[in-house]
């Protein structure tokens, strides 16, 4: 097995199970699972520069734009440079992409691919703890308590964000910026397209791509 670091992203709309599948990753490959959105939060809560940054779009509601996010986690991969690592939520969109390459050449690139509905429903029965980004699914991971956070006890939001028109319109966004991105790694040789309802189902699929490339540090598939 080679001992070249591995650098690996995961590509998927909300609500593909990107979140758990990463961190099946991790905890079967010891890679580093690098969330944009976690970064954004430390970095707002923090108040860095870049939060700073990124705060005056959220609170316009927009969108953080290309430039921000990609300074945000250049600076997070190159603290990391020693690191075996998994990006997730990162690059979003060809300009992010194409500013990655230039850090670094990816080694494989997984992309999930859900049904629309599938996803449609998913998202609409899931809740936050809005002050660590956790996100439960009344389905398939619900709390232990209904409306209240499993680790905090506070209490859990539905974003507005979650309800069906948003969840149609975010998922049509999300397709249209990630085209390209896939379109690119694929070319490339890289990208791998997992397709299915169920990441359990996915998973072993997973687990054996990973393990072509990694040793696994746990003898067994962990769930």
């Amino acid at each position: 097995m080679a001992s070249k670091l591995l650098r690996a992203v995961i590509l998927g709309p909300p609500g593909s199970g990107k979140g758990t599948v990463c961190q099946r990753i991790a905890q079967n490959f010891g890679l580093q699972h690098l969330s944009s959105g976690h970064f954004l939060r430390e970095n707002l809560k923090a108040n860095t520069e870049v939060g700073e940054m990124a705060r005056q779009y959220l609170e316009k509601g927009l969108l953080v734009p290309d430039h921000v996010i990609t300074r945000l986690m250049v600076s997070e991969l190159e603290l990391r440079s020693g690191q075996h690592w998994l990006l997730d939520g990162f690059p979003r969109t060809i300009v992010q992409a194409e500013a990655l390459d230039k850090i670094c050449d990816l080694d494989l690139v997984i992309s999930l691919n859900i049904p629309f509905e599938t996803l449609k429903d998913r998202l609409s029965r899931r809740w936050i703890h809005r002050p660590s980004g956790r996100v439960y699914n009344l389905d398939f991971n619900p709390p232990h308590v209904h409306g209240i956070d499993d680790i905090t006890g506070e209490p859990l939001v539905q974003q507005e964000d979650d309800k069906p028109e948003a969840v149609a319109a975010k998922l049509r966004r999300y397709k249209d910026a990630a085209k390209p991105v896939i379109e690119l790694y694929k070319s490339r040789g890289v990208l791998h397209q997992f397709s299915g309802t169920e990441t359990n189902r996915i998973w072993p699929y997973v687990y054996t791509l990973f393990s072509n490339k990694i040793t696994p540090i746990q003898s067994k598939e962990a769930y």
